[in-house]
């Protein structure tokens, strides 16, 4: 994607609407290179056939020009539902930025406007959608609807975590991933966007969350975010430096080059133990490095969207 609009305060606010749409049609487009290709043509109005279904809704033109078989979709049809969770703790809001491009987002910024565009392709397939917000407090909340106010509503909400800026906001995951799971009642699909930065001592109560968030048969997709460069390769020049814990304040005064080492061993273990852990409870995880671009997050949300539905 040749993206080179900015994350611009238009009127106090970020245009996510306009660059979510951007986001999509790059995406789509590049879907005709890819194993995708022929589905992005009719993206709005059709869904991969799957083998046992009803054969008389199938779209035998589109299958002449792609050889695979889609069938057309209907507004009466019972659509997806999908919550969108998003971590608005301290350290999401790292690196702090004086103003937001495309090319360079920090952690909260690129989840919000991942989320819009994700939102913008339920939109197109007439699927609900709902947002939880978090930090050390249940920020924000909202069912999954598909009307145009509830979408314009959720943008709005989108584009004001991307403007704050919380100081000292701690990351309290375990207890309102629990609260959100108690609000779904409905089979849906769940996307959490979190740096995964808990206190260790949690970890096991966070997990406990998120397999509560499986429960009643959901799926949930967990995007883990995060600077690669900075944050798992520690690439900072090897001048004294002071690193601060954004979330508690705590800070050490150090080299770089002292412990780049031992932290991206420590950092590395971590990651995998991640893995192996949402592979035990059947969570979808996928790594959100934020100096990239979006395919690989629509992309997987794609897949994770054929294969509930």
């Amino acid at each position: 994607m040749d993206l080179k609009e900015e994350l611009q305060h238009v009127g106090g606010f970020v245009n996510l609407e306009l660059l979510a749409k951007q986001v999509v049609e790059g995406f789509i487009a590049g879907m005709h290179k890819s194993p995708f290709h022929g589905f992005s043509a009719e993206f709005a109005e059709h869904k991969i056939y799957n083998q046992g279904e009803s054969t008389k809704h199938i779209d035998w033109k589109l299958f002449a020009k792609t050889d695979k078989l889609y069938t057309k979709r209907y507004d009466e049809e019972t659509n997806l539902r999908c919550h969108l969770i998003i971590d608005n703790s301290s350290s999401m809001h790292y690196p702090e930025l004086q103003h937001f491009s495309i090319h360079k987002l920090n952690k909260i910024a690129f989840s919000a406007l991942a989320s819009a565009s994700i939102m913008h392709m339920l939109k197109r397939q007439r699927d609900a959608v709902g947002l939880s917000v978090y930090s050390d407090t249940y920020d924000y909340y909202a069912p999954e609807k598909g009307s145009e106010r509830h979408h314009h509503m959720l943008l709005n909400e989108l584009e004001h975590v991307v403007l704050s800026k919380p100081k000292a906001k701690t990351t309290d995951t375990y207890t309102y991933l629990h609260h959100i799971a108690e609000k779904l009642h409905k089979r849906s699909l769940i996307v959490l966007f979190t740096d995964m930065f808990q206190e260790s001592a949690n970890e096991d109560q966070l997990f406990e969350a998120l397999r509560h968030l499986k429960y009643n048969k959901h799926e949930v997709v967990l995007f883990h975010v995060f600077d690669k460069d900075k944050e798992m390769h520690f690439n900072f020049d090897n001048t004294p430096k002071r690193f601060v814990d954004v979330e508690t304040g705590t800070y050490i005064n150090v080299y770089a080059e002292n412990i780049k080492e031992t932290y991206e061993k420590e950092i590395s273990i971590y990651f995998e133990a991640l893995k192996l852990k949402c592979a035990q409870y059947k969570i979808k995880y996928v790594e959100a490095d934020i100096n990239e671009n979006f395919d690989n997050i629509l992309t997987a949300f794609m897949v994770a969207r054929s294969s509930f539905l």
